[in-house]
């Protein structure tokens, strides 16, 4: 026996319990001591609002919140942090860190709203960022003011449990969802087809056919057949529009909600009263058809986030270490999460590679589809690098682990993929703020026609209003624009062109200039040492050692090329190295200062002429850099490398839709020259410093142009930075991805060329989208005012108009293919 429900969890209060918690100036009754310590952790951080904006009750807790705290303990070791903890860099000691947690207990938009309000009131916590589609949260705190027990500790007190991130419990959820809303559309479809078996009868008989007392029977089956469809199937419907009034907001199920309540009210009072219409059949009709595309939209959102989902699912659990490795060939199972850098692992044929490695032993293919948009297996052996996530494909493989967790490659594309994610692009914004007041304008016009349908006949003034409520509601609106940018997203992600800013696929389709670096992005970056010119006493090898030991710490194509040059020398040890973007690097070497970078920049140290034999170098159109110190020059390296083979059909491409095309390098003139001659283009600009690119691109831009940038090295990240939309090669350098609006995995330029199709399509198929729901808005609206659309036609004209939404952004889907 019970004495009511419990105001927090909905439970019922077994005989016997007096607990009670004040909330909004009234005490609540409360179930448990569990339900209670929640609540007034509520409202003792400021939080009562939640009571009133949520749409569903949360999972009642199952034990007190002190065991659940004693619990969390573990979350804190670093052994347990690993597979979902990232330290980030931090000038101040390295105390920041991120989280990837899943939440349990997320069943509305006030749910996501009280977990980020609760947490960013935590001291310690810097930000805080929930993903409502797959429950996914990014909690970032300082290590040295709060630990992460004290994070899920306080989202416990609001009665959520956080765990780490696992992508079954997130296709566990996603499925719930699915299941509840299949529930509701079996219901309501079950409910109209009942209710049009005696709405049926009763509109084909003729003058006297039908009794009263039949026809009034009618309508009672129709009441009770209509109720489930409009208290359960509904339900969500009233819920948010509740919400969205008490936030005085107009949300897209205000009218919806006014219409179907209005309807079946009416309809109620009619057959209580024996007198009047009923409309359970345009009722039932039209929340099953609204059920029905909400449904459909639903699971194109789940498809299209499935990208991320399916990339988080292919780091395995296991590996196969070798601890005892080069000395002894002893196999050993372990976690994933317990490899460290350094540890070598045996991949199997038709296994998954635990981590970022380099190949020691064997030769092999990797699968690298899911990361890099290429279907075609990649060679692998000795000294290739492997990426974690791939599968090997043809034989055993020792791999030496290099990073691990959060630092692989994997983890920073999830994250960039979820970064997208969470941000709105003004498009989108520019829609809701048009839906929202569309929604007030109906309002305010509905009520006119209630108004004067009543003084006309009101007899029709109650079921036009209706249908001008249900017909006109802008859900294909909301709908045209986020559902084509979302299908887009994940379409270019399996091409290898990854969305990592909001905005990225509708700038990337309006760009009028594409502004392209050459070394890395035009060319294959693989550059390679062709000559190496000694200019004073040292030899040509001690040279290709002096300058590989200056580049020992750069991600540059060129110091990559000298360090190959010179793999298997002895390299001397330099002291105070430094690094000047777009000029060059330099260091001490027993007591004399170095210059390795542009003739320019090596000649401002020491202000010597080139000597005669240098001449021949420098005019050969190839890379040419310089080494010396302040004595003068003491050698000249002419490096080159291969246009990529993709480069000519981009270019072409973007030239036949009407795009201007610039070659933007640091290169010296005649190597740009020469790349741009064999690439067709016209534009050159050439020896840009950082500062120059930039410059040149704000240029642009005060033209009108509408740039989009493409680089792959630390001296482009102020440039991609400055361009309206900008993308970096992924195996360019860490700083220009993380500046880059959309990052080419696969470094493959058709990717590219494919990507911005995909683009320009998907602008096309949101305006296609935005004029049929104006259009098809423009065009009932009239029809419904004077009564030409009775409610159940207005349901399937909503329920068709944003159908029709969503099928033609899933035509999206397939055009990465392109």
């Amino acid at each position: 026996m019970n004495i009511g429900n419990c105001y927090h969890c909905g439970q019922a209060i077994p005989a016997g319990v007096d607990l009670a918690t004040r909330i909004d100036g009234a005490p609540r009754a409360m179930c448990c001591g569990g339900c209670q310590a929640v609540a007034q952790a509520i409202v003792d951080n400021g939080l009562g609002d939640y009571y009133r904006t949520r749409d569903a009750l949360p999972d009642a807790p199952r034990e007190a919140m002190p065991a659940i705290v004693d619990g969390l303990q573990l979350y804190d070791h670093a052994d347990f942090q690993k597979s979902f903890v990232r330290v980030l860099p931090d000038e101040a000691g390295g105390g920041e860190r991120e989280a990837s947690l899943i939440l349990e207990g997320i069943t509305c938009s006030a749910c996501i709203w009280l977990n980020e309000q609760h947490l960013s009131r935590l001291a310690g916590v810097t930000a805080v960022e929930i993903n409502y589609a797959t429950r996914r949260a990014r909690v970032r705190w300082d290590e040295r003011r709060i630990r992460l027990s004290g994070i899920l500790a306080a989202i416990a007190t609001i009665g959520y449990r956080a765990y780490p991130y696992d992508p079954a419990k997130s296709e566990e959820l996603a499925r719930d969802e699915r299941r509840r809303a299949l529930w509701r559309v079996f219901v309501a479809g079950f409910g109209m087809m009942q209710v049009m078996m005696y709405a049926v009868p009763v509109y084909l008989a003729g003058e006297g056919e039908m009794t009263p007392a039949v026809e009034q029977l009618m309508r009672w089956a129709s009441l009770t057949l209509t109720l489930p469809v409009v208290f359960y199937s509904a339900a969500p419907f009233f819920t948010n529009a509740w919400r969205d009034l008490r936030l005085r907001r107009a949300g897209m199920d205000v009218p919806v909600a006014l219409g179907v309540g209005a309807a079946f009210l009416a309809s109620v009072w009619a057959t209580l009263t024996a007198s009047g219409e009923v409309y359970f059949d345009s009722v039932t009709m039209f929340v099953f058809f609204l059920l029905s595309g909400r449904f459909l939209e639903m699971t194109a959102r789940q498809r299209a986030v499935s990208t991320t989902e399916a990339l988080a699912r292919l780091m395995p659990a296991v590996a196969t270490r070798l601890p005892e490795y080069p000395a002894g060939r002893q196999q050993e199972q372990v976690l994933v999460a317990k490899l460290q850098p350094g540890e070598v692992v045996l991949v199997r044929a038709g296994e998954t590679i635990p981590a970022d490695g380099k190949v020691l032993e064997g030769e092999s293919s990797a699968n690298e589809s899911l990361l890099t948009g290429e279907s075609a297996p990649v060679d692998k052996r000795p000294g290739s690098a492997v990426t974690g996530g791939a599968l090997n494909v043809e034989s055993p493989l020792l791999v030496e682990v290099t990073r691990v967790g959060e630092a692989t490659r994997l983890s920073a594309i999830i994250r960039l993929m979820e970064r997208a994610a969470t941000a709105k692009p003004r498009i989108v914004e520019l829609a809701d703020r048009i839906a929202s007041l569309f929604i007030i304008a109906l309002l305010f016009l509905a009520a006119a026609v209630a108004i004067a349908w009543s003084l006309i006949d009101p007899r029709q003034a109650l079921w036009i209003t209706v249908s001008v409520l249900v017909v006109t509601c802008p859900c294909a609106l909301s709908l045209a624009t986020p559902v084509a940018l979302t299908v887009a997203s994940g379409a270019m992600a399996r091409a290898g062109l990854l969305v990592t800013r909001s905005h990225a696929v509708e700038t990337l389709a309006r760009a009028s200039h594409f502004v392209l670096d050459k070394t890395g992005t035009l060319t294959t970056g693989a550059m390679r040492v062709l000559q190496v010119l000694p200019l004073a006493e040292d030899t040509a090898d001690s040279c290709l050692c002096l300058a590989a030991a200056l580049e020992q710490a750069s991600e540059h194509p060129l110091g990559r090329a000298l360090r190959e040059a010179a793999a298997g020398r002895p390299l001397p040890a330099v002291e105070a190295p430094g690094n000047e973007p777009g000029c060059g690097v330099t260091a001490v070497l027993g007591g004399r200062r170095l210059r390795l970078g542009r003739p320019a920049y090596v000649h401002a140290l020491h202000g010597r002429p080139l000597p005669e034999p240098a001449n021949a170098v420098l005019a050969s159109g190839d890379t040419v850099i310089a080494l010396g110190d302040e004595g003068g020059w003491i050698a000249l390296f002419r490096l080159g490398d291969d246009v990529r083979p993709e480069a000519a059909a981009l270019l072409a491409d973007l030239r036949a839709s009407g795009r201007r095309v610039v070659l933007l390098t640091g290169d010296c003139e005649p190597v740009a020259r020469r790349v741009a001659r064999g690439l067709a283009i016209d534009e050159v600009v050439a020896d840009a410093s950082p500062q120059a690119k930039q410059e040149h691109v704000r240029r642009l831009q005060a033209a009108g142009a509408v740039v989009a940038m493409v680089g792959d090295g630390v001296n482009d990240a102020p440039v991609l930075a400055q361009a309206q939309v900008s993308v970096a090669m992924g195996g360019g350098s860490e700083l220009a991805r993380t500046q880059a609006d959309l990052v080419l995995l696969s470094e493959n330029l058709d990717h590219l060329r494919r990507g911005i199709r995909v683009s320009r399509r998907a602008l096309r198929v949101i305006r296609q989208n935005l004029w049929w729901s104006f259009a098809y808005n423009f065009v009932v609206l009239p029809l419904a005012m004077v009564g030409l659309v009775t409610p159940w036609m207005a349901g399937i004209g909503m329920s068709g108009s944003s159908l029709l939404v969503v099928a033609n952004s899933l035509r999206l889907q397939k055009a990465g293919g392109i």
